[in-house]
């Protein structure tokens, strides 16, 4: 696609309950390929991961998604060219809201957040977002446990495989982030023209479901822009991060070269 995208700059939009170190290896790879990457961290998560359990920032848990997409637009203008924009989960939803700002040569959504509007059925989201999104825990972050990574996340993996990834890189995380994302703000307006869009879905993602990731891809109308929708089998929400991350990893190299 080469024609259509003439970026050589990457920047990595993290989704929740992680930190920007989650890009580390796809930071490796596509340097390997030519490209300049950067991986801005979201408000309060630029430290480590046993910083963010032992000292959680007090004002994270008012962070918003709002906050997120701002703090990535204003890093974005920082740089000499507009970049392909490649997020996981949130990050998906952030890579939404950030072409539709202008701000990207390319977008590639991974197991992305759905915007407001485009309304969740299945169970397995409502049972792995329900704990987050409770409305009785105010203000208050959320700490997740090994069982809920096991089942939102690490659903593919082994427990060991799914254990070792949280040891590794799970962290606290604001609940008004996914509960901002019903709200006016992360609306995206659909008919408007955009630059060429790629959406992963993992066919087993138990906390961003396959069927909502294409009726996502599905919403947008403009005819004369590039949208492409790609099903990886056998993966779960932690695609970025398990043994075969690299396909995922090369198929969107081959996409935007």
């Amino acid at each position: 696609m080469s024609n259509l995208i003439n970026s050589k700059t990457i920047v990595f939009a993290h989704g929740l309950f992680v930190t920007a170190q989650s890009w580390s290896e796809w930071v490796t790879f596509f340097e390997s390929k030519g490209y300049t990457c950067h991986t801005p961290s979201n408000p309060y998560h630029n430290m480590t991961r046993k910083e963010m359990w032992d000292n959680t920032p007090e004002p994270l848990g008012k962070v918003n998604f709002e906050d997120v997409v701002n703090n990535l637009a204003k890093f974005i203008d920082t740089l000499p060219e507009k970049p392909i924009l490649i997020g996981h989960s949130l990050g998906g939803l952030s890579v939404q809201k950030l072409v539709e700002m202008g701000k990207a040569a390319a977008g590639i959504c991974i197991d992305g957040a759905a915007p407001a509007g485009i309304i969740p059925t299945q169970w397995s989201f409502l049972k792995s977002n329900l704990p987050v999104l409770n409305p009785f825990k105010g203000d208050s972050v959320f700490k997740p446990t090994k069982d809920w990574w096991f089942y939102a996340f690490g659903n593919n993996l082994t427990r060991a495989e799914s254990d070792k990834a949280f040891d590794e890189f799970a962290v606290p995380e604001s609940r008004n982030i996914p509960r901002s994302t019903t709200k006016s703000y992360a609306k995206i307006n659909f008919k408007k023209p955009h630059v060429p869009l790629l959406f992963i879905a993992g066919e087993k993602d138990h906390i961003i479901p396959k069927g909502l990731n294409e009726k996502n891809f599905k919403a947008y109308k403009d005819a004369n822009s590039k949208k492409d929708f790609k099903v990886f089998e056998n993966r779960g929400h932690y695609i970025c991060g398990d043994k075969n991350w690299k396909e995922v990893a090369n198929y969107i190299y081959e996409w935007i070269k």
